[in-house]
């Protein structure tokens, strides 16, 4: 199974810090904040991982090579101009799948998260595994709703949790879809609605780095050694 870290973005809510480095190659604890998704990937026993490229991807690409640093396979999708999260799947399918497994993991660049990826197993009558967490503050009403039985649903009356950005999606999800731009929120829903999504909930460390101040705050957290966790600024 392949992975991919979701890098196109222009980090527009990241800016001025981003106006000369992708969001991806900023940097928490003494390194950048990809590096620690590669780290992961790689101890989880992955091998092979796409990185999408838009803004500034060049960049991204020379930092990295071809993975052998971390011990990993690095490909890169490239884009031209950002093709959203849906899109940018969709244009990296072939190097997604083409080993055969329809299967794979997909990582938004912009988040930290201590998730254990082995955990990610394909679940059975399913187009989609998502890994969903507690509300941060700036996400109070949350994303999707986890029943008991482990499906995902988007029932306004259920109470719902936030979709970290960490998945396990199956090339089916994209079916009859052109690499075009687009979200892959509504697709989700889309499939939540047709009792095509589960989910496992995540009761570790995650933080979405979208901001400025998130990121500073990351940085220090990750600097502390007494450091036990982080959901302060969540």
């Amino acid at each position: 199974m392949k992975a991919m870290i979701l890098a196109a973005g222009k980090g527009e809510r990241m800016r001025p810090l981003t106006l000369h480095t992708p969001k991806p190659l900023l940097q928490a604890g003494g390194q950048p904040l990809i590096h620690y998704h590669l780290q992961r990937l790689a101890r989880s026993g992955f091998n092979d991982v796409i990185i999408n490229l838009a803004w500034l991807g060049e960049q991204i690409a020379k930092a990295l090579g071809k993975g052998d640093a971390f011990g990993l396979k690095l490909s890169y999708s490239r884009e031209g101009e950002p093709l959203e999260t849906a899109g940018g799947i969709v244009r990296a399918l072939p190097m997604l799948t083409d080993a055969g497994d329809d299967w794979f993991v997909v990582i938004n660049g912009d988040i930290w998260c201590d998730f254990d990826l082995r955990g990610l197993k394909p679940p059975g009558n399913a187009d989609a595994l998502l890994v969903l967490t507690d509300n941060p503050a700036h996400n109070p009403k949350g994303d999707f709703a986890l029943k008991p039985d482990g499906r995902i649903s988007c029932n306004e009356t259920l109470p719902k949790l936030t979709f970290t950005g960490v998945s396990l999606l199956n090339r089916r999800l994209f079916t009859g879809l052109t690499d075009q731009s687009g979200k892959l929120g509504p697709l989700l829903q889309q499939a939540a609605a047709a009792n095509r999504v589960k989910g496992v909930y995540h009761d570790g460390q995650w933080l979405d780095v979208g901001t400025p101040e998130r990121l500073s705050w990351l940085d220090q957290q990750l600097r502390a050694p007494s450091s036990r966790g982080f959901r302060g600024f969540r």
